[in-house]
Parts: structure tokens; sequence; C-alpha cells
């Protein structure tokens, strides 16, 4: 796979720059642009286009090593992608143990316009085969389970039987798993998390080498509106600059904490790619680059996993992932089919045996 340059990443705009020019990108906040005559080539209205976006799919592009397009959350990036695949009559085959709002896309909404939904597990879901599916969506590691799906080997066989791949990439960012490079056809991610990484905007994107398929999204996106406010992308463009270290820290961080919480008392069972002994090992150590951030953990009762959590003053209680400040949250609340004292954790930015000490002592209260 090829790695993205980040350093290379943090000069993409300083490398372009003339004389006088500010060395932080800026942030244009207007709906209307300055437009006499033909508008071909130009900024015309701010749902069709924004330089701040422009730049920071530029980035986004860099890092994915594929043309990339920007949306205002991570379900709007799965939405675009979805509605521009599918139609009605197009099969589509999605986890069951994904990411619920997907689910509810599908069944709530896509079904209804004549789309067929298949759902499978993670751990069975190249049972069956893929023949006549239009659209097969992926995540992997499964959120929140962890399970890992081989993905060279389902994008190889959906597109021999002449589908197309699409893989939620948010648990590992480009910097911990490539699904493009692996064969899958687009990729997409909730850059709320640890893209953006400090829990301040709401985005996500798009990406695809496939330029029909890109075509057809940024239809979607200019015809529905459904685009990201220029604000949100000069953050998440300024997130990005950090993403290399704070990446590198949350996933060290989260090998050391799997390894301790493995042998606490408390903790009956735990998930983390980076144990020899998780059932994801061996898929995650041949097609990531790290083992990602996040763990899971079910302790005795629903009751302790509440306690454990609000007593720790190193853990934010709270959902979603991949902040800088370490989270965690029962995904039973949801209605993820869990434990109820199944746990999912967010290792952040804090110094790891500070976070081990604080979260040692909650777990020993109970």
């Amino acid at each position: 796979m090829t790695e993205p340059k980040t350093g290379e990443m943090l000069h993409l705009r300083g490398n372009a720059l003339d004389k006088g020019d500010p060395v932080a990108l800026p942030l244009t906040q207007s709906s209307m642009f300055h437009l006499p005559g033909a508008p071909d080539g130009h900024a015309s209205y701010g749902r069709v286009d924004n330089p701040t976006w422009a730049h920071l799919e530029h980035v986004l592009s860099h890092l994915e090593n594929a043309p990339c397009l920007s949306f205002p959350s991570g379900m709007g990036a799965i939405s675009a992608a979805l509605f521009a695949t599918v139609k009605a009559g197009s099969r589509l085959l999605i986890l069951s143990d994904g990411y619920y709002v997907t689910r509810l896309l599908a069944d709530r909404f896509l079904s209804n316009l004549g789309v067929s939904v298949v759902e499978r597990p993670t751990t069975a879901f190249a049972d069956g085969g893929f023949d006549g599916f239009d659209v097969v969506f992926l995540e992997s590691p499964s959120n929140p389970g962890l399970d890992m799906l081989d993905l060279p080997a389902i994008a190889g066989a959906v597109r021999e039987a002449g589908g197309i791949t699409i893989a939620d990439n948010t648990t590992m960012t480009p910097l911990g798993q490539r699904p493009l490079d692996l064969g899958v056809d687009v990729v997409v991610s909730s850059d709320t998390k640890a893209m953006g990484g400090h829990s301040d905007m709401l985005m996500g994107h798009v990406a695809s080498r496939d330029t029909a398929i890109m075509e057809r999204i940024e239809e979607w996106r200019r015809v529905s509106g459904a685009i990201p406010g220029p604000h949100e992308a000069w953050l998440l463009h300024r997130g990005l600059e950090t993403l290399d270290v704070r990446f590198d820290r949350m996933c060290s961080s989260a090998q050391v904490l799997a390894e301790r919480l493995a042998t606490h008392p408390a903790v009956k069972h735990i998930r983390y790619p980076g144990l020899p002994g998780d059932p994801s090992h061996a898929l995650a150590a041949a097609q990531t680059e790290r083992f990602g951030f996040l763990l899971t953990i079910t302790l005795e009762t629903e009751a302790k996993a509440e306690q454990f959590i609000n007593a720790c003053p190193l853990l934010r209680p709270a959902t979603s992932f991949g902040g800088v400040h370490s989270s965690a949250e029962r995904r039973a609340r949801w209605g993820d089919a869990v434990d109820p004292a199944f746990i999912r954790l967010s290792v952040g930015c804090e110094p790891v045996d500070e976070l081990w000490q604080a979260i040692e002592a909650s777990l020993n209260a109970l």
C-alpha cells in the first residue's frame, strides 16, 4: 500500500503561495462571488463551490491518493455514495452489525425507493457470495464490534460478480488503512471523528478513483444541497494538520491500554485488533498500518459499566469517538446488539500512564 506523505501534505498550500500570501488557509465565508460575464471556470455560488472546500479537498485527495469530495457529516458522505450508486431495482448488501445509522438509511429510505436491502454479519459476510448485488457496503473494523473483513478478497469477488464496493473507513483513517489500495471502489469517512479530532465540528468525505462515480456523487451534492459549511471545512483542514501525531499517539496508547485491560479482573471480555489472541488480529496485521485507537471491554453488569465510565475523570461519557479526549459509552443504549455492559472506548491523546492510572482506579472501585 502507498502510505500518504503527511509531511508533504502540510506544505501543499505553502509551496504554492505567492509572496505576502497568508500561510494559514483563509476562510471564505461567502454565498456569492463576483461573476461578470460567462461563469465557466470561476466560483459561482455557495452551494456549488467554495475556495476553502477546494483546498480541503486537495488535502483529502493527497491523503487518499484519489479524488475527494467533502460533506457536512459522515452520514452525508454515506448518503451521497449510496444515492449516487443505487436505483430502483438495485440490490444492496450491508453489514448487520456495522454502524446502525447506515442500516437505518437503507431500511427506512432506500428500501422505500425500490432498493432491495440484504444484511449479513461481519463474521459471515462472504457466505452466499456476491452474485446479483449491485452495491456492497463494507465496514472494517465493524463499529462497534471490531470484527474485520478481508477487504481485498471481498472487493475482488464483488467486482467479478459485477458489483461495486463502498467501504466506511472512519475507524482507521487513511493513515491506518487504505481500502482503495486494497481494491475497494469507493471510500467514505466521518471526518467528525479522528480526522478532525477535536470534537468541534461535523464533516465527512467520499473518495474514489472511478471518475464516473465521482461525477455522480458531485452531482448529488450540488443538486441535493448536502454541502459542508466553509467554517467546518476550515476546522477540518486545521485538524488534518495534526492527524499524523494524534493518530500515532492514540494507536500507541490503545495498544498499551489493551494489554493492561486484558489482565484486569473486572474485565470479562476485551476486543482490540492489536492483541495477538483477538479474532481480528490476523486480518488487521495483513491489511492495516496500525491497529487503531478503539477498543471494547465488557464488564460484569450494566450498572458497573456506567459506574466505571462516569467515575473515571479522564474518560468523557459521550457518543462518537476519535477526539483528543478519551471517551467511552455503552453501545447498548443506542440499540446495538451487544451485552448491556459492553463499552466502546476511544483512546485519546492523554499521556498513557496517567490515563491508565485513572482507568485502573475506576475499575478497582467497582
